[in-house]
């Protein structure tokens, strides 16, 4: 495996994604496992769910984890600044100019049409993640109510993560 290939891989996604990690995962999962095929799909499950339950941002821990998967520390290095590099040098060249015309209002109606589509990528990765999970019956309903604490109740998702870890601990502890 190249190293430089895990970079220039992770350097497209990072440059051609937009609204941030998760709307990085479905391009994740494309590159990673179905064009690559360097993990599966398990895999690729359960790195995101580290990912999301470690601190920082979900696709730059999704790349380091990945990278180190595939290429050791030099892969997880390589993946990491791939994907962190582009938004770097796209942000410092935005504010170098936003400042001056963020009062424009074609930049205003720039910002207002790209909302629409990074909800549309959330929304695909909540789909394709659902999809390729396999989750049965059971664990969907647990989602749902684990959704519903955390949007109308605002309970933590980190409080959430720590009670699904546990309560997998306890559940499959007694199932063994």
């Amino acid at each position: 495996m190249s190293i430089i290939k895990l970079f220039l891989t992770f350097f497209k996604i990072g440059a051609f994604t937009f609204g941030g990690g998760y709307a990085m995962i479905p391009l994740i999962q494309v590159e990673v496992v179905d064009k690559n095929k360097w993990i599966d799909n398990e895999e690729f499950l359960d790195i995101i769910a580290i990912a999301q339950s470690s601190p920082g941002a979900i696709a730059v821990n999704s790349a380091i984890f990945i990278g180190y998967k595939i290429g050791g520390i030099i892969g997880a290095l390589a993946c990491m600044l791939g994907v962190i590099l582009p938004s770097f040098i796209i942000i410092l060249i935005i504010s170098m100019f936003l400042f001056k015309y963020r009062n424009n209002e074609v930049v205003s109606k720039i910002f207002l049409g790209v909302r629409p589509a990074v909800v549309a990528l959330i929304i695909s990765a909540v789909y394709k993640l659902t999809k390729t999970s396999r989750i049965k019956k059971k664990l969907l309903i647990i989602s749902l109510i684990t959704l519903i604490l955390v949007v109308f109740v605002n309970i933590s998702p980190v409080v959430m993560v720590l009670v699904g870890g546990f309560g997998a601990i306890v559940y499959f502890g007694y199932k063994s």
